[in-house]
C-alpha cells in the first residue's frame, strides 16, 4: 500500500533537512497561497509525493524533526483508511472520516500558528 503527501518545500526548517525514506515525487508547483500575516511566504512550492506504507513511520518521525516550529507548518499524508498530520515535534494520525481525531489535530494546529483557513487537509 502507498500513502500520499504533499510537503510545503518552504514548512522545511533551514537547520533541519528532510533526511530519511525516499519521496516518489509526482508533481512539483508552485502557488501564492501562503499568509503573510502568520509569517509564512506568499509563494509556496507543492512536493505531491508517495511513499511506501512500510517507511510510513520513519517519516513521520523525519518530518517531525524537519517542519519548521515558525510559522503554522504541517504536513498531511493519508492512505485509503487513514490520515496522517505532521507538525513540528508532533503527529496526529486518525481514521479517515474520525471527527474527533481530525478536531484534535485541527486544535493542535491552530495552537502552533495555523491559519484556520489552512487546516483544509483532505479527508
Amino acid at each position: 500500500m502507498t500513502v500520499s503527501g504533499i510537503l510545503i518545500a518552504e514548512s522545511l526548517s533551514p537547520s533541519s533537512p528532510l533526511e530519511g525514506p525516499p519521496l516518489q515525487v509526482q508533481r512539483v508547483s508552485r502557488r501564492e497561497v501562503g499568509d503573510v500575516r502568520a509569517g509564512q511566504p506568499l509563494t509556496w512550492t507543492f512536493i505531491e509525493f508517495t511513499v511506501e506504507d512500510l517507511v510510513l513511520a520513519d517519516l513521520v518521525e523525519a518530518l517531525s524533526r524537519s517542519l519548521d516550529p515558525i510559522g503554522g507548518w504541517y504536513c498531511d499524508l493519508c492512505t485509503a483508511e487513514e490520515t496522517f498530520v505532521v507538525f513540528a515535534g508532533q503527529a496526529f494520525r486518525y481514521v479517515r472520516g474520525d471527527v474527533k481525531g481530525r478536531a484534535d489535530a485541527e486544535a493542535y494546529g491552530r495552537s502552533v500558528g495555523v491559519p484556520e483557513a489552512q487546516l483544509d487537509w483532505p479527508e
